[in-house]
């Protein structure tokens, strides 16, 4: 008889999963995008046209010009908010477009 491998969690073994087949890049991807809309609301989603997240740098583009500007100001505070609600510092600088 084969020897079974001890019980697992499951977050333990998607985590594997997940680190085994370098899946992270693209997790990260997904959520940063899931966090822009959760924190940022229907106001500024509605005026949201993409979001994009490349080498730690968040491209946001957005159809109004003053709401662009509005966001320039709390550059910071929304990098720090994004990286608290993903888990991790992902997020090094937001492009407003």
């Amino acid at each position: 008889m084969s020897k079974k491998n001890a019980p697992q969690l499951l977050s333990e073994a998607l985590s594997g999963f997940i680190t085994a087949n370098k899946l992270e890049k693209g997790l990260d991807k997904v959520n940063a995008q899931k966090a822009w809309e959760d924190l940022m609301g229907n106001g500024v989603n509605s005026y949201t046209t993409e979001v994009r997240l490349e080498r730690n740098v968040l491209y946001v583009s957005l159809s109004s010009a003053v709401l662009r500007e509005e966001l320039s100001h709390g550059k910071t505070k929304i990098i720090d908010m994004l990286n608290e609600a993903l888990g991790k510092e992902i997020i090094k600088k937001i492009i407003l477009r």
